[in-house]
């Protein structure tokens, strides 16, 4: 299929998403709202945000689950089954530093070989951005507010829990460094 665009993306996701896990579809939603409205940082590479952006938990559908780990679950799918563009694969698999959880569940090296990281920071910290800025249902939220929150209702001794603890500097300057893009661009 090559690189799924927003449109197929946003189709995909919702068929995935919507009736299965309606709160995580409308997490999704919202940080596909916010990849448009960043896009403007990224020029060209605005569509592969928002495509990663609205597929980013995907891997959390129910019929897609085989590690129970979402980015590499998610970004397995959308290798295998739609031959999606690379880039595309890798933001997903990658997301808001997932090679930090994949570590706390034994699949860091899984997840390093079959995807590895995006040597591309813009594109990287603006995913980042959108994702940890909006709350799971789909409002806008900051950074700080939204670690809180995933460590509530995970557990500050889940595998989540441990991980966010660990990600949260990486992840407030990825969304600083996003806003600073932001605050750069032309009015």
């Amino acid at each position: 299929m090559g690189y799924l665009v927003e449109e197929r993306a946003t189709r995909l996701a919702a068929v995935e998403l919507s009736t299965a896990l309606p709160r995580r579809w409308a997490h999704t939603q919202g940080v596909a709202h916010r990849a448009i409205e960043v896009g403007q940082i990224l020029g060209q590479d605005a569509g592969v945000l928002v495509a990663s952006a609205t597929l980013h938990d995907i891997g959390y559908a129910p019929r897609l689950a085989m590690t129970g780990f979402h980015p590499l679950d998610g970004a397995r799918f959308l290798r295998d089954e739609h031959r999606a563009d690379e880039r595309l694969v890798r933001l997903v698999a990658n997301h808001s530093f997932a090679l930090l959880e994949a570590e706390d569940r034994g699949l860091r090296e899984e997840l390093a070989t079959e995807f590895p990281l995006l040597e591309e920071p813009l594109l990287v910290d603006a995913l980042v951005y959108c994702d940890m800025t909006t709350t799971p249902d789909g409002d806008r939220t900051t950074a700080q507010d939204r670690v809180a929150e995933i460590r509530s209702r995970y557990g500050d001794d889940s595998v989540v829990g441990r991980f966010i603890r660990r990600a949260a500097p990486e992840i407030f300057a990825s969304v600083e460094r996003g806003e600073g893009a932001l605050a750069d661009q032309p009015r």
